[in-house]
């Protein structure tokens, strides 16, 4: 294998996902409806389909958001963390809160640059799986 500048050089087929794109995530829920409404009405992910009893679609910027009951043991597990990238987190806070969601903590600055504040808040669906919103703002 070749050297490159004290490193390895690596070929398309030593590297097969460096161009991928996610495709979907799959989200763990157990009332469906109940999960179905939550995406849909509370955080207004665009809704897709529905494939029932177990799956239902959404589309997050062009990603799409499987929510699907367990088919097996094995995958009876929490989800990772989908932070929602929003502009303005204030206002989408505060329109969550409106809708009856609880937050885990206060929203806050979770670190500051040199030229801009990376602001969090985390929330969870019905099933407890942790979700946050998520923005990058000038400083104040």
């Amino acid at each position: 294998m070749a050297e490159t500048r004290g490193r390895p050089e690596h070929g398309a087929s030593d590297q097969p996902l460096r161009h991928a794109a996610i495709g979907q995530i799959s989200v763990t829920v157990h009332n469906l409806p109940a999960a179905v409404s939550f995406y849909r009405d509370v955080l207004g992910l665009e809704f897709l389909f529905a494939a029932p009893p177990s799956m239902a679609f959404f589309s997050v910027r062009g990603i799409r958001l499987m929510l699907s009951i367990p088919e097996k043991p094995e995958f009876d597990h929490p989800a990772s963390i989908l932070y929602f990238l929003v502009g303005s987190i204030q206002d989408v806070h505060a329109a969550l809160m409106q809708k009856g969601v609880i937050f885990d903590q206060a929203l806050h600055k979770v670190a500051r640059l040199h030229d801009r504040e990376i602001w969090m808040a985390f929330f969870r669906d019905p099933d407890r799986n942790l979700l946050a919103l998520m923005s990058e703002q000038e400083p104040a």
